[in-house]
């Protein structure tokens, strides 16, 4: 019963995890302020959970650090089929001022994981984030609506 209640809900919302892969936080605190009333993210059916297992939509943030190079991927097979991945910022993109000569940065983010969007800036505001989300978070329900058939 709970189940059958979780898939109705599920088929007109976008679910998001936010997915932190070393960096200053500066893109995370932008994405955190998508849920102020300001930006009011639940509006648009948009939820946000800590568990990759909830998520049609990951963002990504942060450069892409040693300690995140299998723990990237990981997170990512343990998001449910169809998942999208979104880098959120310059980091996940380039690597921008982390990634020195000899560093240990690894981005871009698209090496790990396939990336549907890249949304850059340093940070990017969270209107353009949620833009974002809006582009690509209808293609995982379509997605996923083809797969339950």
């Amino acid at each position: 019963m709970l189940d059958a209640i979780k898939d109705v809900v599920r088929k007109s919302s976008i679910h998001v995890c936010i997915v932190n892969c070393g960096g200053c936080n500066g893109c995370d605190v932008e994405c955190v302020a998508l849920l102020s009333p300001r930006y009011d993210l639940e509006q648009y059916g948009i939820y946000v959970h800590n568990n990759p297992r909830e998520a049609d939509v990951l963002l990504l943030t942060g450069a892409v650090t040693e300690q995140w190079k299998d723990n990237l991927k990981r997170i990512y097979d343990k998001a449910p089929e169809p998942k999208i991945a979104v880098a959120v910022g310059n980091c996940p993109i380039s690597g921008d001022v982390f990634a020195q000569e000899g560093g240990h940065v690894n981005a871009p983010a698209s090496n790990f994981v396939p990336v549907a969007a890249e949304i850059p800036g340093c940070p990017p505001r969270p209107n353009e984030i949620l833009e974002a989300i809006l582009a690509v978070g209808p293609q995982a329900i379509a997605d996923r609506g083809r797969e339950q058939k």
